[in-house]
C-alpha cells in the first residue's frame, strides 16, 4: 500500500502545505481577537512559551508517527498502541466538527469579498450600511449563508480531489506567497492610520491593555493558559490529525525537527503579522469614532466582520480595494487549513480502499466527506451565530453556558475545547510512558538530531506536555462550561493521573 500512497512532490511543497494548514482563521481571526480577550502582551508571552515547549514537541511527534506508520490517524494510532488506539478517532472527529463552522466562516469571507467588490465597482454608497448592519443582515439571511458555505466546501473539495501533490501542494505553492504579500499590504495600511500606535501598545506593552481601559482587569494566568493553549492547537493544526496525515506522505529523507521549527516559526510569525494588521486598524477606527478603548470590538467574529469592514468603509474610495485584498487573504488562509482537515477526514477511507487494491477512489471518498460536512455546516450557517436559533433555545435553557450560545460554540467546544487538548495529552502520555520516546526519536534520527534536542524532547513529552495540557483542558472547560474553576482543575487532574497510570508509569519500554 505504501508504494501506491500519495506523496509530496518536494519538501518545499510539504512545508508550504503544512504552513498553509497551520495558517488559517486561527491566525487571521482567532489570534488577534483572543489576544484582545486575554489582555494583549500576557497572552503573547504565554503563547510563545507554549509554542516552544508544547507545540514543537507535538509537531515533531505527529510528523514522526505519520511518517513511521504511513497511515491515517485512525490506523496510525492503532498500529502504535493498543491502549491508546482510540486517539486516532479523536484526531478524525475533531477536524470533522471543526469543518462545521470553519466552512461557514469561509462562506462569510466569500460574501464579504463580493460586498467589497460591489463597493469598489459602484462606490461606498452602493452598500451604505455599517459593518454591524451588514453582518446582522447576513446572519439573518440563512439561505444566503448556506449557499456561500456550500461554495466554500466545493472549492475545498475540488482541490483535495486533485490529490496531495496535484491539488493540495499546488494550491499552497501559489496561495501561501500570495497570502504573505497581501498581509504585508494590509499591515502597511494599518500602521499608517491615525492612533495605530495605540494598537501596537495594546499588543506589546505589558499591562497596557488594562491601563488604557481596553479591558477591565487582567485575566488570571490559568484562563490565559487555556485560551493560548486552545489557540496554539487550533493555529498550528495540532491534535486534529492534519499534521500526522501530512507527515504520512513525507519521505525518509526529510529532517523532521528542522521542518517542525520552520512550520512553528512561520505560523507564529504570520499570527503576529495578522495581529499587527488587524488590532491597530481596529483601535484606530474606534478612537476616530470617539469610542472609549473598552468599547472597541477586539474579539469574536465582530472583529473580523464588523470592525474591520467599518475600517475599510472609513478609508474612502480606496477602502473597498483594501477590503477585497484583506478578505481574499483570509479566504486563502481558510482554504489552506480546510483542505488539510478534509484530507485528514478522508485519508482513512482512501487507505482502506488502497488495501483492497482500489487505487482511484479519492474523488468519490472526498465527495462523500464534503457532503457530510455540508450537512453539519448547514446547521451552523442557519443558526446565524445564535441570531435565528441556538442549542440553548432548542433545549429551552435560559441560563446559557458558552457552549450553548450558538452551534459554532457548540461544535468548537467538543473539538478545540475537549478533543484536541485531551488527544494531545494522551499522545504525550502514550509516547512518553507507554511506547517510550524512542518511538519518535528513532524516526527523527533520519535527520540526525542533536543530543540536546533528544534530552529536551524526552523531558517535554514525558512531563511538560501532559501537565500543561491538563491545565489547558481545564481552562477550556471553564471557558465553555462556566462552572466552578476548582471543579474543572480537579477533573483535568484526575484524568491526567488516570491516563498516566494506564500508560504504565514506571513500566515504560523503549520503542
Amino acid at each position: 500500500m505504501e508504494n501506491n500512497r500519495s506523496s509530496w512532490g518536494s519538501n518545499l511543497g510539504f512545508l508550504l502545505a503544512a504552513i498553509g494548514s497551520a495558517v488559517g482563521l486561527g491566525n487571521i481571526w482567532g489570534f488577534p481577537y483572543k489576544m484582545g480577550k486575554s489582555g494583549g502582551f500576557t497572552f503573547l508571552i504565554v503563547y510563545l512559551l507554549l509554542a516552544i515547549f508544547v507545540g514543537m514537541i507535538i509537531m515533531v511527534s505527529e510528523l514522526a508517527v505519520g511518517r513511521k506508520t504511513k497511515l491515517s490517524p485512525i490506523d496510525a494510532y492503532k498500529k502504535v498502541s493498543k491502549k491508546f488506539a482510540w486517539i486516532g478517532w479523536l484526531a478524525t472527529i475533531a477536524p470533522f466538527l471543526i469543518m462545521s463552522f470553519y466552512s461557514v466562516l469561509g462562506g462569510y469571507c466569500l460574501q464579504y469579498i463580493a460586498l467589497n467588490m460591489t463597493k469598489l465597482s459602484f462606490g461606498n454608497e452602493a452598500v451604505a450600511m455599517s459593518g454591524g448592519d451588514v453582518f446582522g443582515a447576513m446572519l439573518t439571511t440563512p439561505l444566503g449563508c448556506v449557499v456561500f458555505t456550500a461554495l466554500f466546501i466545493i472549492i475545498c473539495m475540488v482541490i483535495v480531489q486533485g490529490g496531495v501533490s496535484g491539488g493540495i501542494e499546488k494550491f499552497n505553492k501559489v496561495g501561501m506567497p500570495a497570502l504573505f504579500v497581501m498581509l504585508l499590504i494590509i499591515i502597511v495600511r494599518s500602521l499608517t492610520l491615525p492612533n495605530a500606535v495605540e494598537g501596537l501598545k495594546f499588543m506589546f506593552v505589558p499591562g497596557y491593555a488594562v491601563k488604557a481601559g481596553f479591558i477591565d482587569e487582567a485575566p488570571n494566568l490559568i484562563t490565559v493558559l487555556g485560551t493560548a493553549g486552545g489557540q496554539m492547537f487550533f493555529s498550528l493544526s495540532l491534535a486534529m490529525g492534519a499534521i500526522l496525515t501530512y507527515g504520512s506522505y513525507l519521505s525518509k529523507d526529510e529532517n523532521l525537527v528542522k521542518n517542525s521549527v520552520i512550520i512553528v516559526a512561520a505560523d507564529t510569525l504570520i499570527a503576529l503579522m495578522a495581529g499587527i494588521a488587524v488590532i491597530p486598524a481596529a483601535v484606530s477606527y474606534g478612537l476616530s469614532q470617539g469610542m472609549a478603548p473598552g468599547e472597541i470590538t477586539l474579539r469574536g467574529p465582530g472583529l473580523l466582520f464588523i470592525t474591520l469592514q467599518d475600517v475599510f468603509s472609513n478609508m474612502g474610495k480606496i477602502g473597498p480595494l483594501f477590503g477585497v485584498i484583506f478578505y481574499v487573504l483570509v479566504l486563502i488562509a481558510a482554504i489552506s487549513s480546510a483542505i488539510s482537515l478534509m484530507e485528514t477526514i478522508g485519508a482513512h477511507w482512501i487507505d482502506k480502499d488502497l488495501e483492497k487494491g482500489e487505487t482511484d477512489t479519492r474523488k468519490r471518498v472526498i465527495l462523500i466527506v464534503a457532503l457530510l460536512i455540508l450537512l453539519e455546516a448547514i446547521i451552523v450557517a442557519w443558526d446565524g451565530l445564535g441570531s435565528n436559533f441556538s442549542p440553548a433555545s432548542l433545549l429551552g435553557i435560559t441560563t446559557v453556558p458558552t457552549f450553548l450560545d450558538c452551534f459554532l460554540d457548540f461544535f468548537d467546544c467538543w473539538s478545540e475545547g475537549i478533543a484536541m487538548p485531551l488527544g494531545a495529552m494522551l499522545m504525550a502520555l502514550m509516547i512518553g510512558w507507554e511506547t517510550g520516546p524512542n518511538l519518535v526519536l528513532d524516526e527523527v534520527a533520519h535527520g540526525d538530531p542533536s543530543e540536546g534536542f533528544k534530552k529536551f524532547y524526552k523531558f517535554c513529552v514525558k512531563f511538560v506536555v501532559p501537565i500543561v495540557m491538563a491545565f489547558v483542558l481545564a481552562g477550556q472547560m471553564i471557558d465553555f462550561f462556566g462552572a466552578n474553576e476548582i471543579i474543572w482543575y480537579v477533573v483535568a487532574g484526575v484524568l491526567l493521573v488516570l491516563f498516566w497510570i494506564i500508560a504504565g508509569v514506571g513500566n515504560k519500554k523503549e520503542a
